[in-house]
């Protein structure tokens, strides 16, 4: 449970699962938006994970410095420079990826949903197949059973044909699949720029506000940057 004091509204948050696929900057994109909606934020970083955001960021991911590690991660652009963005991580709740006894394993534990972001082949699979190996598969597992909102954004490519038979597994349970395809009509001029569409899909489809990319309005030449 969610414990709240008397007159509280209970805490619920986005379970937000970080795979091992690259991508780390798509995660750092959505979770700094959740955080500037107001949203609460339960985070499970998957031990592949760790490897592909020291690979990617030069960032050690430890549980016992979590807070330190992932105030300096959502700091970074997607270009690497340190200190782009001042974050605030009290809404966030970290859980470790081994905890299968953690809050989000469990369906009485009240969240929104889960945004697997980037999610690689394998989670993919894991979750489509019930495997449950590790907290981020277990916490999909149990917000598709509630009922919940599961956006799962694939980053991979090609795509398999187990893949795609294992994407289509998620669909019709379900899920929300959002490739990590960014579009341009949105007027991008930096990096940054695609990965912020990217992650304002995944929110979209999980019906968040963001103000992350210029949406379609139905007139041409609004990505050229003259409007």
């Amino acid at each position: 449970m969610n414990p709240a004091k008397p007159g509280e509204t209970p805490r619920t948050p986005w379970i937000v699962g970080v795979s091992g696929a690259s991508g780390t900057p798509y995660a750092a994109a959505v979770l700094r938006a959740l955080l500037t909606a107001g949203e609460s934020v339960d985070l499970v970083v998957s031990r592949a994970s760790r490897l592909t955001l020291l690979d990617e960021t030069g960032i050690s991911f430890r549980d016992g410095h979590w807070q330190d590690d992932l105030r300096e991660w959502l700091s970074r652009g997607a270009d690497g420079k340190p200190d782009s963005y001042t974050v605030d991580l009290t809404g966030v709740r970290y859980w470790s990826a081994g905890d299968l006894a953690a809050g989000p394993s469990s369906g009485s534990y009240r969240t929104k949903g889960m945004l697997i972001v980037p999610a690689s082949t394998a989670s993919v699979a894991g979750v489509a197949l019930g495997l449950s190996k590790d907290l981020l598969q277990r916490a999909a597992s149990v917000t598709l059973k509630e009922g919940r909102p599961l956006v799962v954004a694939v980053r991979e490519t090609p795509l398999g044909g187990q893949t795609l038979r294992h994407l289509v597994t998620l669909d019709d349970a379900g899920a929300a699949v959002v490739p990590t395809s960014p579009a341009f009509y949105a007027g991008a001029t930096h990096i940054q720029d695609l990965v912020d569409f990217v992650a304002g899909r995944v929110l979209d489809a999980a019906g968040v506000t963001h103000t992350l990319y210029r949406r379609w309005h139905g007139e041409l030449g609004g990505g050229s940057g003259t409007d």
